[in-house]
């Protein structure tokens, strides 16, 4: 998830937070911060959290993602290749990485490999729900405060709150 303002701040010395970094994604640039989170497969409930300015790819963050217990590892293209990384040589899980959208399109319905990736997005769903509450439930579009560590002491107050919430359920 990004949390971003669509221009470039600057406070009153003409200086911009030092924190948050630009990020081009298509044509559009995004200057802000990144939440990444861990999410348990089986209840949805989030169980670890992490914050970096919104230029840190995904895959560096993941292996402060993962807490060691897992038996399988579910993400979407961004973490292609995981397997590969140095610091997950010794880890016992399966990676069931999503293949690009344009790969599976090209895949007929009645292909296994097309129902399996069917069935990997079913589990990933379960990492959108607590963004959703994040972003729209508790309203945290926007980054509202300057330095991470305000906004990370933020996410973390709304990742418990998002937590309390998807556990009533």
């Amino acid at each position: 998830m990004r949390a971003s303002l669509r221009h470039r701040p600057k406070n009153a010395q003409g200086e911009h937070d030092p924190d948050m970094h630009p990020v081009k994604k298509g044509n559009e640039w995004y200057f802000g911060m990144k939440i990444h989170i861990g999410v348990d497969d089986a209840l949805g409930l989030i169980h670890s959290v992490e914050t970096t300015s919104a230029g840190v790819h995904d895959l560096n963050m993941a292996d402060t993602l993962l807490h060691g217990d897992e038996k399988r590892v579910w993400g979407d293209t961004g973490y292609t290749g995981i397997e590969k990384r140095q610091e997950h040589n010794e880890r016992d899980a399966d990676f069931l990485i999503a293949r690009h959208r344009g790969k599976v399109r090209q895949l007929a319905d009645s292909d296994p490999q097309k129902q399996a990736e069917r069935c990997k997005a079913s589990v990933r769903a379960k990492v959108e729900h607590p963004f959703l509450w994040i972003k729209h439930i508790f309203g945290y579009r926007k980054v509202r405060y300057r330095g991470l560590a305000k906004n990370t002491n933020r996410l973390l107050v709304l990742a418990g709150l998002t937590n309390l919430m998807l556990a009533q359920k």
